[in-house]
């Protein structure tokens, strides 16, 4: 401080400080305080910038305290920052000259206490199984005997021996390792990273796809198993081509990874297991398999050979056979030295009967059938065919003619007999000799004096036409003098 810097007021000698080197002294005492401090309290405001540094604030029931974290420092933090959860943050407060701010220049964070782990494990757990990240339908099946098995894990400690050693010993397969970082900063980066860089691989590379995948660590706290439970990591196992086995600490951890994974393996050594069947036994089933496939086999030969020789013995023998067609054999031959020898002599006589000919006489023969066959042949041409045709539909239609005339007048016939049958029983013909019929009201002939009523209108038909008439009153019987001889009994005769 000068001299000019510093004056007194009423006689007081205490320094007179500029707002800057104020603030650059609280700095230094503040810094050289708390050089190195623990703090406990809940995120709020978090942010990151595009610089890459992060800025929020820890507080709880009684003060604020602003914190930031220096983007060399953010990629190396074990956790990320997240609104809400507890944390401790560890680092130096000092002093933000620009504000007159105090602040935590945080080196390191990390969640304060399982209780509060769990809580953000079980609400991150709700979060990716709203999304579908754990549903069993997505799973799938692992292949039975993989030829490449990739492991991601790290490079040193006793996991990647046990996994080499129990696959060599149940079935030797060809293993890639993908060392990464099991735990601590940036592990959850790398772990994810080495999934995806195993699925970015080309069937036909030179390095071999994986046929499955063994994510693997051992044994330990939930802080140091924390890296499985990260987003990222959970993302890349579920979105993973290439089927995965999750064995991640002992058989009571259960991380996220496990949950996205298609099978969960409860040690390293399980991981192994299942990736691989044992060959020992692989070997004895096979040999079982073809035991028993030669069994069946034997067994299905000496059934058809006995349904074969059943079948045989139903046969005739094969020498029987033989011997029926050989005698038919001997028969045809026989049949055709005979017939060749009876064809040779007929044909010798028919030479020796032209053979008295002379060429002449031959010439007329042979022009005398063939002339023969030429009419014959004649006869057989198309045209000749159609004459004769002709005149056979001639004859067949004057026959026609003649029936249909024929089967004509015996229809007339027939209906005049019948029209006369018909005449002689018309009631019509009884009218012309006198006769009349006799209908009521309803037009119903009457055939019975009972049948008339007394004043009835009635219908009189006759041969010439039709007179109405009404009936008259039945008159009384008259009275002979026998039947009044009879009532008074005056004789016996």
């Amino acid at each position: 401080m000068t001299e000019a810097d510093t004056t007194l007021a009423d006689g007081d000698n205490r320094p007179i400080f500029t707002v800057g080197e104020l603030s650059q002294a609280l700095k230094r005492v503040v810094e050289g305080e708390f050089a190195w401090v623990s703090v406990r309290g809940e995120v709020s405001g978090f942010k990151r910038a595009a610089s890459g540094h992060l800025y929020f604030a820890l507080k709880d029931a009684d003060a604020v305290l602003d914190a930031v974290c220096w983007r060399g420092v953010a990629g190396r933090l074990g956790i990320a920052p997240e609104d809400g959860i507890e944390v401790v943050a560890t680092g130096k407060i000092s002093t933000y000259p620009g504000r007159s701010r105090y602040q935590i220049v945080v080196e390191r964070l990390e969640l304060s206490g399982a209780g509060a782990l769990l809580a953000l494990l079980e609400a991150r757990k709700k979060a990716l199984a709203a999304e579908g990240l754990f549903d069993g339908a997505r799973k799938r099946d692992l292949p039975y005997l993989p030829e490449t098995v990739g492991v991601v894990t790290s490079p040193t400690g006793a996991v990647i021996r046990d996994i080499l050693h129990r696959i060599e010993d149940r079935f030797p397969r060809r293993v890639l390792v993908w060392p990464v970082t099991v735990q601590g900063a940036g592990a959850a980066e790398e772990i994810a990273a080495a999934i995806e860089g195993f699925n970015r691989i080309d069937a036909g590379a030179a390095v071999p796809r994986p046929d499955v995948l063994i994510v693997a660590r051992g044994g330990g706290s939930l802080e140091d198993l924390w890296a499985f439970n990260e987003e990222v990591v959970v993302r890349a196992a579920a979105a993973s081509e290439i089927p995965l086995i999750a064995a991640v600490g002992h058989e009571t951890d259960v991380t996220l990874i496990d949950l996205a994974a298609d099978r969960r393996a409860p040690t390293p050594t399980a991981a192994a297991e299942m990736a691989v069947p044992v060959r020992a036994d692989l070997l004895e089933r096979t040999q079982s398999l073809e035991h028993r496939l030669g069994a069946s086999l034997r067994r299905q030969i000496a059934e058809q050979r006995a349904r074969i020789d059943g079948l045989g013995r139903g046969l005739p023998a094969a020498r029987d056979r033989l011997a029926t067609a050989g005698q038919r054999l001997d028969d045809w031959s026989e049949r055709l030295a005979r017939g060749a020898r009876g064809r040779l002599a007929a044909e010798r006589q028919a030479v020796d009967r032209l053979r008295p000919l002379k060429p002449r006489q031959l010439l007329t023969l042979k022009r005398q059938q063939l002339t023969h066959a030429a009419g014959r042949l004649a006869a057989g041409h198309p045209a000749a065919r159609i004459d004769w045709e002709c005149r056979g539909t001639d004859q067949l239609a004057g026959r026609l003619r003649h029936a249909g005339r024929a089967a004509l007048s015996e229809r007339a016939g027939r209906v005049e007999t019948a029209a006369r049958l018909l005449e002689s029983y018309s009631y019509r013909g009884v009218l012309a000799r006198g006769y009349a019929v006799v209908r009521d009201e309803r037009e119903r002939p009457l055939t019975s004096a009972q049948e008339v009523k007394s004043g009835a209108a009635l219908s009189l038909e006759f041969h010439d036409g039709r007179a109405a008439a009404r009936a008259a009153g039945r008159p009384k019987p008259r009275r002979t003098a026998r039947d009044e001889d009879d009532n008074g009994q005056g004789s016996l005769l």
